[in-house]
């Protein structure tokens, strides 16, 4: 079958979804604690003949907002060796400065070989209404709309109609929404300084990953069970993001109250102890 490059650490359905589809995922890795990729290694991997590239930015679970620069070697690769670029892109307006968000779509010779897929559930805070869409050549989406109708129809039209109006936001509302998630970024992370826990700093999204590797257990799975167990705080251990052996990270999201982040930090302040 096909070949797909995903970026490990990933979104967990990458992977499955890209076997579901009759393809080979080709794992190009994110080394931490910065998680950027290695040119030469990323060149390597398009070499095999892949027809595209899976990239979420911002990423989930990293944070990572990948720079322009990042994003015009993927994209001179993807023209050189004739592959498509697929985008995940639902934290696109969810940034911290001096962070931007680039679209990849939006580089020289790539709008039409990449296929832009957004989501309303994180802007909108509307995670139970499944909308979400596509941007691709007619050809592209063609073959989106085929495979939709027959795995999931379609969304309730009401909810779509609300969405539209979601979408016709002024630029007041992507400004508040960045200032909220900067000051719970902000507020959380600082507990976790506190607790002198090692983590990477988010770029975008609501995630981060917290490095555990100084305390004396077996796995990051672990590590979770007994931090929500004995602290009253949940993590997800990391190994499922990474098709690597690694054991040594675990996930956070704060888009929560701060009240509850508060709450949460404060329980995390036993881990200095």
């Amino acid at each position: 079958g096909d070949k797909v490059i995903v970026f490990s650490p990933f979104y967990e359905n990458y992977g499955p979804d890209t076997i579901l589809s009759g393809a080979e995922p080709i794992f190009v890795p994110l080394r931490p604690p910065e998680f950027r990729f290695d040119a030469d290694e990323l060149r390597a991997a398009f070499k095999q003949g892949v027809k595209a590239l899976v990239l979420c930015n911002p990423s989930n679970p990293t944070g990572r907002v990948f720079s322009r620069e990042e994003l015009q070697t993927i994209a001179d690769l993807a023209q050189e060796y004739d592959a498509f670029v697929i985008t995940d892109e639902v934290y696109e307006h969810i940034v911290y400065a001096p962070n931007q968000h680039t679209y990849m779509a939006s580089l020289p010779g790539m709008f039409g070989r990449t296929v832009s897929c957004n989501s309303l559930s994180k802007t909108y805070a509307i995670t139970g209404w499944r909308i979400g869409y596509v941007i691709a050549s007619p050809e592209v989406t063609a073959g989106v709309r085929k495979v939709h109708d027959f795995l999931t129809v379609g969304a309730p039209a009401p909810l779509q109609e609300a969405a539209v109006t979601a979408l016709e936001f002024s630029d007041d509302y992507y400004e508040e929404l960045r200032a909220a998630y900067t000051r719970r970024r902000d507020l959380f992370l600082g507990y976790l300084e506190k607790a002198n826990l090692k983590f990477t700093r988010p770029e975008g999204a609501y995630y981060v990953l917290v490095d555990i590797a100084d305390f004396d257990f077996e796995s990051d799975t672990a590590f979770c069970t007994w931090l929500a167990k004995e602290i009253k705080v949940a993590a997800v251990p990391g190994s499922s993001f990474f098709r690597e052996p690694v054991k040594h990270l675990v996930r956070f999201h704060f888009a929560k109250s701060e009240s509850t982040l508060s709450a949460a930090g404060e329980r995390l302040l036993r881990l200095a102890d």
